[in-house]
Order: structure tokens, then sequence, then C-alpha cells
């Protein structure tokens, strides 16, 4: 069965103004909708052909890897936004970034650091490592923290495509533009999810 491109969680427009109705025509409906074509065509009367994303992420390289992992990449990244960004982070999550990161703050000024860091393309992750902590980290082009058995809770995209309309060269200002729209209701469900796992 093939992939298909996953409906956004929102209206193309609703990001905006942080990020324009016109970025997400571009990146959603043609950049990742590329993607997921691409690995359609690959995939067909392969090893690979039925298994699900993960397991191609893991177990694949080269072009097939590259769009599985941009296909994931893509689809994780939509879900990681919403426009009414206004829950703050509880319970159990809350205290593993204080442990971790010190304050909530310390934490989105880190995870700022790790994505405008990264030379050239890539993703900024805020992942649970091995140990059950949490860790920051970044992948250069199209990586993905599950090769290294680490678990994604939020992602940031610095391809440009993600935010050069917007922001032209800027990647510090798109990164602060985006940190104000994370869905942080859905981070934590990533890593209460992880934790029963």
């Amino acid at each position: 069965m093939a992939f298909k491109l996953p409906d956004l969680p929102y209206a193309e427009n609703a990001l905006a103004p942080n990020i324009s109705e016109e970025t997400i025509e571009f990146h959603y409906g043609k950049h990742h909708k590329t993607h997921v074509d691409n690995l359609n065509n690959l995939i067909m009367s392969s090893e690979f052909e039925g298994k699900s994303l993960e397991e191609i992420i893991q177990f694949s390289s080269g072009n097939i890897f590259n769009h599985a992992a941009e296909m994931w990449n893509h689809s994780f990244y939509w879900r990681c936004m919403t426009p009414n960004s206004n829950m703050m982070p509880s319970g159990a999550f809350a205290d593993a970034i204080d442990r971790t990161f010190g304050s909530f703050d310390y934490l989105k000024e880190e995870f700022a650091r790790a994505s405008v860091s990264i030379f050239g393309s890539g993703w900024g992750w805020l992942v649970r490592a091995n140990d059950g902590t949490l860790e920051l980290m970044s992948t250069s082009g199209t990586g993905n923290p599950m090769v290294d058995k680490k678990i994604p809770l939020l992602t940031c995209d610095v391809w440009e495509h993600a935010y050069y309309l917007d922001y032209r060269n800027s990647r510090l200002a798109y990164v602060k533009a985006f940190l104000e729209l994370v869905n942080w209701d859905y981070v934590q469900a990533q890593f209460v999810e992880s934790a029963n796992d």
C-alpha cells in the first residue's frame, strides 16, 4: 500500500504570520509531497514495499532512506506546531525539563541554539535518550534520531525551504518564530507515550 501525504492538522494559513501560507503551500504541498511520491516510486517491488516508514528508516540507506526520513520528519514537524500554542509542560515532562535544562525557558534557548548551529541543512531535535533522559541534538541533511535509538519529541526543520520565503537567511528569527508555535501538548504526549513503551 502506497504512502500518502498526511493531512495538515490546521489550515495552510493558520500559522501566519510566523509561518506564511505561501511557505506552507510550497513546503507542505510541493516539497513534502515530493518526498512521498519519490519514496513510493523507489520502494515499489523492493524489499521495503509494505514496510512501515519507521522500519524503512531503520534499515535503508541512500535515496530510500533520504526520502523516508524526510517524509517522517516533515509529518512529525507539522504536528509539532499549532496556531494555539499556550500550553506549558506539566507533570513528569516538566520535571524532566527542569532536571536536564534547569527551566523551560532555558530549554527553549538551548533548542534554538542547537537548531541554529547546524552547518548547512538539517533538523533540530528534542529527544528522549536511551537512558530515558531528555537531550537536544541536531541532524544534518535527512538525519533522524531513530537511527540512534532515540525517541523524537520535537523537531524544527532548518532546511532553507522552511524559512527562506518568510525570513530570508535569518535562521534565528525563524527558529524563534517556530518556538512561538510549538504544540507542547503534543510534545508532552510523545514524552508520556515513550515512557510507557
